[in-house]
């Protein structure tokens, strides 16, 4: 068997659930529906299922019963089973004919009890009961209508959506993301009459809301299930405030503790605060094909990870608009075809140039194994040719079967070549080389200046002029690469005029995009004064200060910005990078930024003693495995980039890069100024 990772943790678990669904309606929420996509896709879900009347449906209010017909039911879901989630299973079940009932949540019973406020004694006197699944169960009999019929509630670790061997998703958490200095204030005001917090330095567990600390004990609930799979016991290190406290979670986790006793591997996990550098995830230097498909293709329903891939091409419909929705999308995830799945992780690996070569590698080869009559052509690799070797698969189903997952690749890589949105990537990039020369030569005011003429409104763009939604990538860039900036009356001035033309260009749109609707509270331009419009871009500012302040704490990590001389231009020094290295700096200082967090008495009297005597402090750099989780979502490139530079550093060491979300530069904006950071949806 080979060594245990994030697909076969995944794999597992959903194995768990297979066992289960025989005859079943199967309901499931997004974030299951996500890992399943990525683990074992959902063709492995019907065949376990083995009925040709299968049903799978979302769950939902909404979502239809079972008829007299389907007695059995399994509903698989990544949340607590609480409020809103129960009312929802009662009233699905309420309006069927089950007398089977099976509920699979992602989060341990530990954390239910948590979140019934069970205290901690007496949660831990109840070890190995689990009477909160026990009452869900009876309740289920009850709605069934037949105390005498099968209920069964039971967590399996559905954490991960496995994207490769190295990088994993957590669908589940997708909107978490790091605190910012405006968040102290909001804490501050709910807590009047106890003592005010000075800076995102002093935020611990105690002062959060409930709903961050339980959706941070959920996610350290899946961890400790991925360290278990594993077999490590883990030393938990944090860079940034959000990331500290999950990391003294995830050590002090109570279920966690004797597992760890018995665990014969040992791992670092390093968490990460996204904010602390947004430059990486708004930025186009990364020269990566699967960053460019994630960037211009349309979104997958449901989905925070894949897209959707029009494949009319292989049809003999007309690739006509309307035709598009006739055809059910193809996407990237490709987990139960070997060959399309290596191509996937190629494409994560690679450069853009070498990755499309790659793909008309994979086409050409399909091709002659099937003896199609492909014509070979050496050279640059243009759209045109690779649908060329494309409709040679079109109207033969059995190898259209054959080759299904490479040609969605196929597809996806040629529409994104031929998107206009494309073209623009390296526009982006351009004037974020010259951002970086201006910022180390000018005045923040001056860098400001530069933005200004580019903010158009609707009646005056061009396609290669910049939305408003593009804009605000642009200026997060700016924000977050200049770190903390003095501030005078200059820019003062700078971004007074910014902050007018912005609004104004909002006002003027003819229609809002979804994330202007957003930010603006306004669902239609026709409500939107210039009073509303300048109100909202202030509060962005509000969060553009946050964030060029987001290093304030930092002692080592202050800056991602590396200024430019007469043999070198200036350049963008990504904050993960600093962080690997410093990890296996060969000197093995102690880590200033890098904090460790200790898993109880032992570990701090470690470090205590260390302070005196000959005691090695614990140090990232110690075990043969490091997880680097990343709070608030990761690049396709960063995620290469770790996987290459760690190895480089120091042979022999495996790393697993994890994250919230896999991230485009448009993302950002939506989770900086629209996600209520203090307050995650539970589902009650």
């Amino acid at each position: 068997m080979s060594t245990p990772g994030v697909l076969s943790f995944t794999q597992q678990a959903w194995e768990q659930v297979l066992a289960k669904v025989k005859r079943a309606v199967v309901y499931l929420d997004a974030a299951c529906a996500e890992s399943l996509h990525w683990g074992c896709g959902s063709s492995r879900l019907l065949e376990a299922v083995g009925n040709s009347a299968c049903y799978l449906r979302e769950f939902e209010p909404a979502a239809v019963g079972g008829g007299a017909e389907q007695p059995k039911a399994v509903f698989v879901l990544s949340c607590l089973l609480k409020g809103r989630t129960v009312e929802t299973l009662r009233d699905i079940i309420c309006r069927s004919h089950f007398q089977y009932c099976v509920v699979v949540t992602a989060v341990n019973h530990a954390v239910h009890l948590t979140a019934n406020h069970v205290p901690p004694p007496a949660a831990a006197e109840l070890e190995g009961q689990q009477p909160v699944f026990e009452q869900l169960e009876e309740k289920l009999c009850e709605w069934m209508g037949n105390m005498n019929y099968t209920a069964e509630v039971l967590h399996v670790p559905l954490l991960l959506a496995s994207a490769a061997p190295h990088l994993a998703l957590t669908p589940a958490f997708a909107s978490l993301f790091p605190l910012l200095p405006q968040d102290v204030h909001i804490l501050n005001r709910a807590r009047p009459d106890k003592r005010r917090l000075g800076n995102l330095a002093e935020v611990d567990a105690t002062t959060l809301t409930p709903e961050l600390l339980l959706t941070i004990r959920c996610l350290v609930s899946g961890l400790s299930s991925l360290c278990e799979h594993l077999g490590v016991r883990e030393e938990c290190f944090a860079v940034g405030s959000l990331s500290r406290i999950i990391a003294a979670d995830l050590a002090n986790f109570a279920p966690a503790k004797n597992r760890r006793k018995t665990a014969t591997g040992r791992a670092s996990v390093v968490f990460v605060d996204r904010t602390l550098d947004l430059t990486g995830a708004v930025g186009h230097h990364g020269d990566n094909l699967v960053e460019k498909i994630l960037s211009v293709l349309p979104q997958l329903p449901g989905h925070t990870n894949d897209v959707m891939v029009n494949m009319v091409e292989l049809t003999a419909l007309q690739a006509e608009e309307e035709n598009q929705n006739m055809v059910a999308p193809g996407c990237l995830a490709q987990s139960n075809d070997p060959a399309a799945r290596a191509l996937w992780e190629a494409l994560l690996n690679t450069k853009h140039k070498e990755a499309v070569m790659e793909v008309r590698r994979h086409l050409v080869e399909a091709a002659s194994r099937e003896n199609l009559p492909i014509k070979m052509s050496m050279g640059r690799v243009t759209p045109g040719q690779l649908t060329s070797y494309i409709h040679l698969f079109k109207n033969n189903l059995k190898v259209l079967g054959n080759h299904c997952g490479l040609l969605q690749l196929g597809l996806a890589t040629v529409q994104t070549l031929k998107h206009p949105q494309t073209a623009k990537w390296d526009n982006f990039l351009a004037f974020e080389r010259l951002l970086l020369q201006s910022i180390g030569e000018s005045t923040m005011s001056v860098v400001l200046n530069q933005l200004l003429p580019m903010i158009k409104p609707s009646n005056q763009r061009t396609n290669d002029d910049y939305s408003p939604e593009e804009l605000l990538v642009l200026l997060i860039y700016i924000y977050s690469v200049s770190g903390e900036f003095s501030v005078d009356k200059d820019l003062g001035e700078g971004e007074e005029k910014v902050k007018k033309a912005l609004a104004q260009v909002f006002c003027e749109e003819s229609e809002l995009s979804p994330l202007l609707q957003k930010i603006t509270g306004c669902d239609s331009s026709i409500n939107l004064t210039f009073h509303k419009s300048r109100s909202a871009v202030d509060e962005l500012f509000t969060s553009l200060r946050d964030i060029a302040g987001a290093r304030n704490l930092m002692k080592q990590f202050k800056s991602v910005y590396v200024p430019g001389n007469h043999t070198h231009q200036a350049s963008y020094k990504p904050l993960l990078k600093q962080v690997v290295e410093e990890i296996f700096n060969p000197e093995r200082p102690d880590p200033v930024d890098i904090e460790h967090m200790s898993s109880g008495l032992t570990d701090l009297l470690k470090t205590g003693f260390s302070m005196f005597m000959k005691v090695s402090r614990p140090h990232p750099s110690d075990h043969p495995l490091l997880i680097l989780f990343v709070v608030g979502g990761v690049t396709v490139s960063e995620a290469k980039m770790i996987k290459d530079l760690v190895p480089s550093l120091k042979p022999g060491t495996q790393v697993i890069v994890l994250s919230t979300r896999l991230l485009k530069p448009a993302n950002i904006p939506e989770l900086l100024f629209t996600t209520d950071r203090l307050h995650p949806d539970l589902g009650f």
